[in-house]
């Protein structure tokens, strides 16, 4: 059955507006490094797109006259003509609403004077506390391996050989370069036959295969005569190891005789072994957190949220290949080879402003709802669902989720991610809802103050929380209790009563 031509320009709006919601989606749900990763590797892969470098600060700016304005926003470099294809832009409404975006220094001249022994002493003392709760360097592989050159009888040119050995290993524990490299053109003679002895030395260190050249050097290393197979196992990673990878088992029988149930257990043993000795070594990597919206308090007490993408590049479409894509010179495989790159550099700044106007709305419309939390606490947080800023910005719900996922709002109070503005809550006796977070932090504030000698039950937890406004179940108040590690009632009095009697039998036996 044919398709009317209705169903047909809907089927080609579709078709068009796919990529680009797809990568607007994409680019919303970025982190900030991320985004500056992304756009780090599109400028690398599109030659179309271009940095627009800020001006140099002039003489009379750093003499204290008046100051260039900053750069442009990404969006507003792009001042040309955008040259998607005109049927996209027809269909621009039609996109959103598809999309819905769903050491302390002297401060006087007398306290430069010789310090007193008092002083230095107390110095002294900040300075060794300091130094004992510094977190302690992890050990190295470089390091590890130093340790054990100490346990080897080496004279000195050889030491120096391991010591050059050791320092050029990569991190996986590999010497991924020919020893000739590693041999000094002005040094003396012999050179070689010492960084031979040298690898030889570093290879027989723990941890086993440190110092192969390459992977099948490595698990050749780990092979010793206490090995179960090891025979069999050598002539695998010697001669079969890229077969194995490929699976190509019937092949390894065919050429050595093993049958596959033998060559299945050779793969099993094969699996013991590191092919990546040094990686226990290394530091693992701990991702920086950087704030995509900060936040500031108004003169007249409201909050407002801005951006700082002082790290994002301002972007535009380059101005030579704009003239290319209109030159009659240029041949027509070059100009919609250019057209396609411009199509794709122009889709990408107008998502990144789409990311910028939707994470700036979302953000003010979660501080708006959550400025008792920024002016008071942690306590006074309301409770908030995603689709309450979903409606009151106008966007859909997955499009708030995409905006807020992984991403930070730096506070008077804190760095915290966005997401932890949303939570649930319950009814208090005057109707209004509390949030659970409010709720866990009274709990807390009843517990700590409670009668030493008569902790509080759940049921008169319950009724304590209703004194302050706050109707939960008996059962909500023990699912509480147990998640914030609070003990029962029984056995915080007891630790309560010990705790006490300490300062008092301490007093007597002192006497």
């Amino acid at each position: 059955m044919r398709m009317s031509l209705g169903q047909e320009m809907r089927m080609a709006q579709k078709q068009v507006l796919a990529p680009r919601m797809i990568q607007s989606m994409e680019i919303l749900q970025l982190p900030m490094m991320a985004l500056e990763e992304r756009i780090e590797q599109e400028i690398q892969n599109n030659e179309t797109l271009e940095v627009v470098e800020p001006e140099a600060e002039s003489a009379g700016g750093e003499q204290g006259g008046a100051a260039e304005p900053p750069p442009a926003p990404v969006s507003q470099t792009v001042d040309e003509k955008p040259l998607i294809v005109d049927q996209e832009h027809a269909n621009q409404a039609d996109f959103e609403r598809t999309y819905d975006w769903a050491s302390e220094y002297p401060d006087s001249d007398d306290d430069r004077s010789r310090p007193s022994a008092s002083r230095i002493e107390e110095s002294a003392d900040r300075y060794l506390d300091a130094m004992a709760n510094m977190e302690q360097r992890p050990e190295t592989l470089s390091d590890h391996l130093h340790d054990q050159l100490s346990n080897y009888e080496l004279t000195d040119a050889e030491r120096l050989a391991a010591d050059k050995v050791i320092y050029n290993l990569d991190a996986n524990g590999y010497l991924a370069m020919p020893l000739a490299e590693l041999v000094d053109p002005d040094g003396p003679p012999g050179q070689l036959a010492h960084l031979e002895k040298a690898l030889a030395v570093v290879q027989s260190m723990d941890p086993p295969g440190v110092g192969g050249r390459d992977l099948k050097e490595c698990l050749l290393l780990q092979i010793t005569a206490d090995t179960p197979h090891g025979s069999q196992l050598r002539r695998i990673i010697s001669d079969h190891l890229e077969d194995l990878a490929a699976n190509r088992l019937p092949l390894i029988e065919k050429k050595t005789g093993y049958s596959l149930e033998e060559i299945e257990g050779l793969r099993e043993g094969l699996h013991g072994l590191q092919p990546k000795p040094g990686a226990a070594y290394q530091t693992p990597f701990v991702p920086t957190v950087k704030p995509d919206v900060y936040v500031d308090q108004q003169a007249d007490g409201s909050w407002k949220v801005r951006l700082e993408e002082i790290d994002l590049p301002n972007l535009r479409i380059s101005p030579l290949y704009r003239e290319m894509l209109s030159s009659p010179e240029t041949d027509p495989a070059t100009r919609d080879y250019i057209k396609r790159k411009i199509n794709a550099a122009q889709w990408l700044i107008e998502a990144i402003e789409q990311r910028r106007s939707t994470l700036l709305k979302t953000a003010q419309a979660i501080v708006d709802h959550q400025a008792p939390f920024l002016t008071e606490g942690p306590e006074a947080i309301e409770p908030l669902k995603m689709q309450q800023i979903a409606d009151r910005i106008g966007m859909h719900v997955t499009t708030v989720s995409r905006a807020v996922d992984d991403k930070w709002l730096q506070t008077p109070r804190g760095l915290y991610p966005l997401r932890r503005f949303f939570v649930g809550g319950t009814m208090s006796a005057d109707g209004d809802e509390v949030a659970w977070d409010a709720v866990r932090i009274k709990l807390q504030e009843i517990v700590d103050s409670e009668p030493k000698d008569d902790p509080y039950c759940d049921d008169a937890l319950v009724a304590e929380l209703a004194k302050r406004g706050i109707t939960v179940a008996r059962r909500t108040v023990t699912k509480y209790r147990k998640a914030m590690n609070i003990p029962s009632s029984r056995q915080r009095r007891d630790w309560k009563l010990a705790r006490a009697a300490k300062p008092a039998d301490g007093a007597a036996s002192g006497s």
